[in-house]
């Protein structure tokens, strides 16, 4: 039997082993890492990917022909391909840049936006996919329901703006809430948009089908899906990438340069210049050979098991509110906490990490618009994963609660 078909057969309890950081101790307790919204933890296998590019090849890619530098690159472009099939999209069409934030300004730079096109934003977007379109367009944003949902009567009158661009967050980050993508892309594309989808915090949890969508550019990270920091895609439609200019020219992007022009490379390596994060491209493609070892029907139906608990000890501690719907459907395991009355939750959250060993984030979230509008300052948000446990949620809450005591 198979190391993959052993992990299907397993209860995800078991993998908690492959993760280093869960045996470190924080003051004689056990850490309890429930910051995965800002990036996960890596299992052992990723760390040996991201090791094995520095004991084994350490050459650059697609600079020389020497065995080194082609095994090297031969590897690299093995991480694209895992990338491509895991999203169900083409090679050519995976772009490696550095992170989301770079693959939605590039996304915004190939699309060339002005400022009378209209690009319609929702509430929930993070920083990363609201600043580039409102630097550069004439940025409108959807109204939202009880449930912190798009308001799809008002989207639909949106688009009757004829925006260039609809900009939409598959996973908020700040509640959890995944949007009826399927739903809002097509109406978009119906109105004549481009749609260009942040899948920052959902790549890790559901498949993604791109090729068969109606997304137009579509941007991960590695470091979201226990990859390595310092690597993610711009996934993009290939007649939009080979119109558009790349935002970096320099060496890996041309086939020749003379005195007075030059002939760029075909896709996808027109939009990757200089030297990429080689090693991240290895921890990459290690990280979705983890996923898919587990099964993405596994991970969906842990997490349910893991908001089930979230809700349940949330609605028993009375000083605590909770952003977002409070229900198990279309939702990661992602709650954003505050305390009315608290406006600064930073003592809370150091004294949940120093004295609990509980790992969390306190403040806006890179979601300022929202987080205020709803919560009037900061939120405490606790995001669990494939290696968190309901005991771990409970006592979480149960620390959380009582700190807050102290306050209120």
């Amino acid at each position: 039997m198979s190391i993959c078909e052993d992990k299907k057969l397993e209860g995800l309890d078991s993998i908690r082993g492959d993760f280093p950081v869960l045996a470190r101790e924080v003051d004689g307790r056990t850490v309890n890492y429930l910051d995965s919204a800002a990036t996960t933890l890596k299992p052992q296998s990723v760390i040996d990917a991201v090791t094995r590019y520095y004991t084994e090849f350490t050459a650059n890619i697609h600079r020389g022909r020497h065995r080194l530098s082609e095994e090297a690159s031969d590897r690299y472009e093995e991480a694209r391909y895992k990338v491509a099939l895991l999203t169900n999209s083409a090679s050519n069409e995976v772009i490696f840049v550095r992170n989301t934030t770079e693959a939605i300004n590039l996304a915004n730079h190939c699309i060339g936006l002005t400022k009378d096109d209209f690009v319609v934003c929702c509430l929930d977007n993070h920083h990363s996919h609201f600043l580039p379109w409102l630097r550069h367009g004439n940025v409108v944003l959807v109204e939202q329901t009880e449930e912190m949902q798009p308001d799809l009567e008002h989207f639909a009158e949106l688009l009757k703006l004829k925006p260039k661009v609809v900009a939409l967050t598959h996973c908020s980050n700040v509640t959890g809430n995944y949007i009826p993508l399927d739903v809002m892309s097509k109406m978009a594309h119906e109105a004549g948009a481009l749609v260009v989808v942040d899948a920052a915090q959902s790549a890790a949890h559901r498949k993604l089908n791109f090729s068969e969508s109606y997304i137009d550019f579509l941007a991960i990270s590695s470091h979201k899906m226990l990859g390595p920091s310092g690597i993610g895609c711009l996934i993009g439609k290939a007649d939009l990438l080979r119109d558009g200019e790349p935002m970096l020219v320099g060496g890996g992007v041309v086939d020749y340069v003379t005195a007075d022009s030059y002939q760029y490379r075909k896709l996808p390596h027109k939009y990757e210049a200089g030297t990429p994060a080689i090693e991240a491209s290895y921890g990459f493609g290690a990280a979705i050979d983890y996923l898919e070892s587990i099964g993405f029907d596994r991970i969906e139906a842990h997490e349910k098991q893991l908001s089930k608990a979230f809700i349940e000890s949330i609605n028993n501690k009375p000083n605590l509110a909770c952003l977002g719907q409070m229900s198990l459907e279309n939702r990661a395991p992602i709650f954003s906490l505050y305390v009315k009355g608290v406006s600064d939750l930073s003592d809370i959250c150091r004294a949940l990490s120093d004295s609990y060993g509980v790992m969390c984030r306190n403040g806006h979230l890179c979601a300022q618009p929202l987080v205020d509008h709803y919560a009037g300052g900061q939120v405490i948000r606790m995001s669990a994963y494939i290696y968190n446990t309901v005991d771990e949620i409970e006592a979480a809450l149960e620390a959380l609660n009582s700190v807050v005591q102290s306050y209120v």
